[in-house]
């Protein structure tokens, strides 16, 4: 379950736009439910119904407005008693207004065309507090369900951390020792690009990258990688400028990619081979594409093994989360090649939140 701050309030905030057009939405749904009731005691024209809309309409925005000043005041207390107490507030409003309304009908002779004084404040509350209850218990599942997804795309983002793994930072320490003697100059550049790489991994929970330190990312862990693999590592970078290099991504997406090309497909080929990255955009998408010679899938050893697929199911997870589901991700094995290709969608595609 995803973990709320202790000073957050519980209540569904029915502040928001979406929310209040929610539930100005569901009033009127009422009133189109009514309406199509078959009832031959009573007779819709278009001025009953729209003087039944705007009441239903000036209903829910009145408990709307309520819930939303008293928010903070009704979470401060125990959710049981705090939801008990905001359906009694919708009542309370329901009764109140409904009570004004009848009034001035009643003050305008129109009144006869309306049932009893007491059957319109009573039925006026009863449906409210029932659509409230409803409302309020769906807005509330649907907070925790997002606070769940938030907590748990945060979580995978964390055991990314993992995806560096120990035998890459053995072989990493090993690699730069033998250079310290030989090649100081080089030797200081992998440090360097190791801990800029192992700073990411720390921070992939915390915040947002872009993808220009998402680039920045992956050439550090590459250029480790060739030092350690030689001319059996070869990378090709096509970057199809214009490029959106400003543009919010989540913290390691690039750099498993390519670890995986690495530890699952060059490191596994006596001949090594040439890890090809292509970035590209659009008005609307940005592609990104990581493309290297892999054993078959059969093979022990071909991607998908390993944690392979892990890391892919977490990258998607993530992009999900954080563009929606124009976000795609599609990997596969094809001629001898094994490919991963991203779309993010740019500009209001992206969530904000």
């Amino acid at each position: 379950m995803g973990e709320r701050r202790a000073d957050e309030p519980w209540l569904p905030d029915l502040c928001r736009l979406p929310r209040l057009a929610a539930m100005l939405g569901i009033a009127q749904l009422v009133v189109v439910v009514v309406v199509l009731v078959p009832d031959a005691g009573t007779h819709w024209d278009l001025p009953r119904v729209l003087s039944t809309s705007g009441f239903a309409l000036w209903m829910a925005l009145s408990v709307s407005v309520l819930l939303c000043v008293s928010r903070r005041a009704l979470s401060r207390l125990p959710q049981r008693t705090g939801a008990l107490l905001a359906v009694a507030l919708a009542a309370m409003v329901a009764v109140v207004v409904a009570a004004i309304v009848h009034s001035l009908f009643a003050s305008v002779g129109d009144a006869g065309e309306w049932p009893s004084a007491m059957r319109f404040v009573t039925g006026s509350a009863g449906v409210v507090t029932l659509i409230t209850a409803l409302a309020l218990r769906y807005f509330y599942v649907i907070d925790r369900w997002q606070a769940q997804l938030a907590a748990h795309a945060r979580a995978e983002a964390d055991a990314l951390q993992a995806r560096i793994r120990p035998h890459f930072l053995f072989n990493s320490m090993n690699m730069i020792a033998s250079l310290l003697r030989r090649d100081p100059d080089v030797a200081e550049r992998a440090v360097l690009d190791l801990s800029d790489l192992f700073r990411a991994a720390l921070g992939a929970g915390e915040d947002d990258s872009s993808l220009a330190e998402e680039v920045r990312l992956s050439e550090h862990y590459l250029g480790i990688e060739q030092l350690r693999l030689g001319e059996r590592l070869r990378v090709q970078w096509r970057r199809h400028e214009p490029l959106p290099w400003d543009l919010p991504m989540p913290r390691l997406v690039l750099q498993p990619l390519l670890e995986n090309a690495v530890l699952h497909g060059i490191s596994r080929l006596p001949e090594g081979g040439t890890v090809e990255i292509v970035l590209e955009a659009d008005a609307e998408i940005l592609r990104l594409r990581v493309r290297n010679p892999s054993l078959p899938p059969g093979a022990p050893d071909a991607p998908g093994v390993h944690g392979a697929g892990h890391a892919q199911r977490s990258i998607a997870h993530r992009l999900g989360y954080a563009f929606g589901p124009r976000a795609r991700m599609a990997c596969g094995w094809d001629a001898g090649y094994y490919l991963c290709e991203l779309e993010l969608p740019l500009g209001s595609g992206r969530r904000t939140g």
